[in-house]
């Protein structure tokens, strides 16, 4: 009987082992898209770890039971799935991803909608746009890429924070006027991303109406920048990629016509002044000596980076790692910048989707050597101790300096300035170690993320970030430099030379919790409700410490050898400096959204937010701001069937925010702990007899009233697709009016505190409208061309100012003016009778002595720009493809400073000035349009418009050609994918303005490190 059951036990678990191998069989197929098979597409057994990826035909194998789900999916494609039946081979044919008005808007605070749902103005930026340009910020990657969003690179240093944004107009006079930027949900307080890689970011958001900017209230007040990273999916295969970019930078060129040797000898000679006033006309001609000192100040440098991508997606879990390296040369010898960054950012969700997490972390460490006149601005026109000035100044018909070190300068010149002395200064000032001046950024963030869904339509969320910068200086005037040593001379000093060295350490916590709810009532209405707390604190304290008197036989930069000891015999010098900072701030806001929709056709949207900061008294800490959003989707009315419309939808929004940044944070400083004690009288100390603190002075008063800057907003729009998803775009008309400006406000000296106090008066208004277009002309399988162009017009008016005398001011904050409008004395020419220069005063009347304060008039211009934008195209054939992108701006006008310089005859004989003087008046060229060098009335720095420029521009901001190779000239190699390309940045630029560069946001230019022109060659290849 044992017998007998063991055979029928055997025989079961035989028929149990053969049915189970019967359902578990190999499948195989091919995965195509339109222009043929598709390698790298991942194939997974849904709801298992069983997964593969296609070779380069195409073709996969993969173990699967009948009536298992298999889930196909490629980047960029629609996931396709097919249930395992009988048979065993699947042809699998992905679709390109989902139509234009499904595209994902980030609204922030982990909200999205569609292009067919949001109510705001918005426009998003692909990381096809941005990644591996050649730009160390990503701010200059997003000029020209959005209407309404001006972006003003002021320095072209490496690694510069010096950017000047603006969304829809400045809304401020004194205050903080950049959009905030938010990555990955955590908004910034930071106004420079120098240690952002660009090979992160996979799209940028721009939000320009109230409908997407009031949900951020008191930090939304001048537009948001969303930057969302990239992120693995899951269910993928592990992916590598890898980037690797080298290019050299070059300089512009400038249309001052400078005098070469001959011209500047000759020159003089007319002048009666310099070297050149005792040379016959022979000996001009045959002099041989001829100094291009723009190769003597500016080289041509390199250019690299590289990144390393790997992503990787389980069943519920995805992980997706940057590692980059990026190194920029800088023009200018003693200039470059050096990037190391991280990024891994982790997606995770439960087997039911109820809870879904996410964490980045992302580590950068960048290192700088710049000049001291990038942050230091007090030297710009310094002509010896700001090098760029040598480029444009040094005479020409002189050699390059003959002195090898500091000290054997000084044994040549001494303190004699003069003629070419003032120019080996600044080269010596360039020599290696001469002046050390190095920054290091140190950064780390952690932003945690978290959801769970109560039902299914009650969620839950909360994220946390934590931003920590920490930066350092070390900035010296080495004992042997010239500088060191003709300072030392003049004070009776041994050893020369000082050093600073500085610590700043830079912590903001954030933290937003939500609840939201969301349902669908009767397949008509949905509703969505959020409520919102979000609490942010920032830290900032640091300490710096100066050296005076350094040993040159054993000073190191940095190491803390060479310091000369205090004597308390000779008290003035060697003295130690030491200081310190400690600032703390915060804000605390509550808010709720409301979001409805009827029939996909009607929406509705409305924000309420109250927010307090910690800059206000207590009476003025909390304000209440708002917006109220709608939309029609006419595309969805029964009159539309048939129509060209994929989408055509009008929007209008109204909204408030409060500008709690009432005065402007200095580059690279946290904008939150600007003002940080308004309102609080302070105490200040002073120094005695031997320099010891022994005063203790007045020093601010109370500024209790101080209050938000407030801005309401009011936005119509129209959002379009038509002819199947073959053009797009959408068009903007806009008001927005700044009340509560904080500015000066006239007081009677007889209190005591001058004659002006800070305050909230006035009022300032931005009108404009807003244009973008594209045109996908091609879309054939081998052959795609799209044109895309956006613009965008702006105009301010000083509505309300509290009246204050400016009949000498240069840039006038007048009530019916456009703000910072030029007030100056109109310059007609050259008297053709006498070669002076001819001005008009107030009467209209010829003059040849100006008032300089009475004669003045508004010019109708300013250095704001009024028009912006950006235009280009996109064509791809065969594998080959040339992307564009132009950006531009209209209506600026600018001080040419440097071209003042070099138009001032008194400079003749020290400095190198204009070619322009040989076509100077005489009496038989009475119809020069240059003054005579004899003019009794040359002043080049009356307050006059003979040198305001307009510094318009058409720029080719960004050129790219390359080729993709196809997968089947990859097919038998390990590579999935690869491009070559060649790329240019800032190729050519189409301007009146003189100088290297017109893009700058400072009312007047003088020795402004220019943006570079940069040709780099790159390849991505993928694994």
């Amino acid at each position: 009987m044992r017998s007998k059951f063991k055979w029928i036990f055997a025989l079961l678990v035989a028929f149990t082992m053969q049915f189970s191998f019967a359902q578990e069989k190999t499948v195989t197929g091919v995965v195509s898209d339109a222009l043929g098979p598709l390698a790298g597409a991942n194939v997974i057994v849904k709801g298992t770890n069983k997964g593969t990826t296609t070779d380069f035909n195409g073709a996969f194998t993969i173990k699967a039971s009948q009536g298992d789900i298999v889930v196909v999916s490629y980047v960029g494609m629609e996931d396709s799935l097919f249930t395992v039946g009988a048979a065993s081979s699947y042809n699998v044919l992905l679709k390109q991803g989902i139509e234009l008005k499904e595209v994902v808007v980030v609204q922030g605070y982990d909200r999205t909608k569609t292009k067919a749902t949001t109510t705001s103005a918005s426009t998003i930026v692909s990381t096809e746009t941005i990644e591996n340009r050649q730009n160390a910020s990503v701010l200059a990657s997003l000029q020209g890429t959005a209407p309404g969003l001006t972006l003003i690179s002021s320095s072209g240093s490496p690694g510069s924070a010096k950017f000047d944004g603006f969304i829809r107009g400045a809304s401020s006079i004194n205050g903080n006027t950049d959009p905030l930027l938010v990555i990955d949900g955590i908004p910034s307080t930071s106004n420079q991303f120098r240690n952002l890689n660009q090979n992160e970011i996979e799209s940028v958001t721009v939000l320009r109406d109230a409908a997407g900017t009031s949900i951020y209230g008191n930090k939304g007040a001048n537009g948001v920048i969303l930057i969302t990273t990239k992120n693995a999916k899951f269910e993928t295969g592990i992916k590598f990629t890898y980037d690797v970019v080298t290019g050299f930078n070059t300089l512009p060129k400038n249309k001052y016509n400078l005098a070469n040797a001959k011209e500047a000898l000759t020159i003089e000679k007319l002048r009666g002044i310099g070297l050149g006033a005792s040379m016959t006309d022979a000996e001009i001609a045959a002099y041989t000596t001829e100094t291009d000192w723009l190769n003597e100040f500016f080289n041509v440098d390199v250019l690299t980076q590289h990144n390393l991508g790997v992503s990787v997606g389980g069943k519920n879990i995805s992980s997706q790692t940057t590692l980059g390296y990026f190194k920029q040369g800088g023009l200018v010898p003693t200039t470059d910048f050096q990037r190391f960054s991280f990024r891994n950012n982790i997606n995770g969700k439960s087997d039911n989707d109820r809870f879904n997490y996410d964490v980045q972390v992302a580590l950068g460490y960048s290192k700088r050597n710049q000049l001291d006149q990038e942050t230091n601005g007090n030297i710009d026109n310094n002509s010896i101790q700001n090098p760029l000035h040598g480029a444009l100044t040094g005479l020409p018909y002189l050699p390059t300096s003959p002195y090898a070190t500091g000290a054997e300068l000084f044994a040549g010149i001494g303190t004699d300035f003069s003629g070419a002395n003032d120019t080996y200064v600044l080269q010596d000032i360039l020599r290696e170690g001469s002046l050390p001046s190095t920054f290091t950024d140190k950064t780390a963030i952690l932003n945690l993320g978290a959801s769970y869904k109560l039902t299914p339509s009650l969620t839950v969320r909360n994220r946390s970030g934590i931003d920590f910068k920490q930066y350092g200086r070390l900035f010296a005037r080495a004992p042997t430099s010239y500088l060191a040593i003709v300072v030392a001379s003049s004070r009776g000093e041994q050893f020369g030379g000082f050093e600073d060295q500085s610590t700043f350490n830079d912590l903001t916590f954030t933290n937003i919790s939500s609840i939201n709810y969301n349902k669908i009532f009767k397949e008509k209405h949905n509703l969505s409700l959020g409520a919102f707390m979000e609490y942010t604190k920032a830290h900032y304290e640091g300490h710096g410490s100066r050296q005076n008197g350094l040993n040159p036989l054993n000073y190191v930069p940095g190491a803390g050898t060479g310091y000369v000891a205090f004597n308390p015999s000779t008290p003035n010098s060697y003295i130690s400096t030491v200081n310190g900072a400690k600032l703390t701030g915060g804000t605390l806001s509550v808010f709720g959204t409301l979001d409805y929709e009827y029939l996909e056709k009607y929406g509705f949207s409305g924000v309420l937010r109250r927010d307090g900061t910690y800059r206000f008294s207590e009476d003025n800490r909390w304000g209440t701001f708002w917006s109220v959003s709608g939309r029609w989707n006419i595309d969805k009315e029964d009159f539309m069937e048939g129509s060209t419309f994929d989408m055509l939808k009008l929007r209008a929004s109204y909204g408030t925010n409060g500008n709690q940044n009432i005065s402007a944070a200095n580059y690279g400083f946290p904008s939150l702990l600007t003002s940080n004690n308004l309102i609080r009288e302070l105490a200040a100390s002073g120094t005695g007899y031997n320099n010891i603190p022994g005063s203790l002075l007045y020093g601010q008063f109370a500024n209790t009233p101080v209050q938000w800057e407030k801005i309401s907003q009011a936005n119509i729009g129209l959002d379009f697709i038509i002819l199947n998803n073959k053009i797009e775009g959408n068009l903007d008309v806009y008001r927005k009016t700044t009340t509560n400006l904080f500015n000066s406000i006239p007081n009677s000296a007889s209190v005591g505190f001058g004659y002006t106090i800070a305050g909230n008066n006035g009022e300032l208004r931005n009108d404009g409208i807003e244009l973008l277009l594209k045109y996908n002309i091609v879309r054939k399988d081998d052959f795609k061309f799209s044109v895309f162009a956006n613009g965008a017009y702006n105009k301010n008016e000083v509505l309300q100012l509290a009246e204050t005398d400016q009949s000498g001011v240069s840039n006038l904050r007048q009530v019916g003016n456009i703000l910072n409008e030029w007030n100056l004395i109109p310059y007609v020419g050259v008297n053709q009778a006498n070669g002076n220069l001819l001005y008009l005063d107030r009467n209209g009347n010829l003059t040849e002595t100006p008032d300089e304060a009475r004669d003045r008039r508004a010019t109708g211009k300013s250095n704001l720009p009024k028009y912006q934008g950006g235009f280009g195209f996109n064509l791809d054939y065969k594998g080959f493809y040339l992307n564009t992108l132009f950006s531009y701006m209209v209506d600026v006008w600018r001080i040419d400073n440097q071209f003042r310089w070099a138009s001032n005859p008194a400079f003749i004989g020290s400095e190198n000035v204009t070619a322009d003087f040989l076509n100077q008046w005489t009496p038989s060229n009475a119809n020069s349009d240059v003054p005579s060098l004899q003019a009794t009335n040359n002043n080049v720095f009356i307050g006059s418009d003979r040198f305001l420029y307009d510094s318009s521009f058409l720029r080719l901001k960004n050129v790219n050609l390359g080729f993709n190779f196809s997968k089947k000239l990859l097919n038998n190699s390990p590579i999935s994918s690869l491009r070559v390309y060649v790329q240019g940045e800032n190729l050519l630029t189409w301007t009146k303005w003189r100088g290297f560069d017109p893009e700058a946001i400072t009312a007047s230019s003088v020795t402004n490190f220019p943006n570079p022109r940069t040709i780099s060659f790159g390849t991505s290849i993928g694994f």
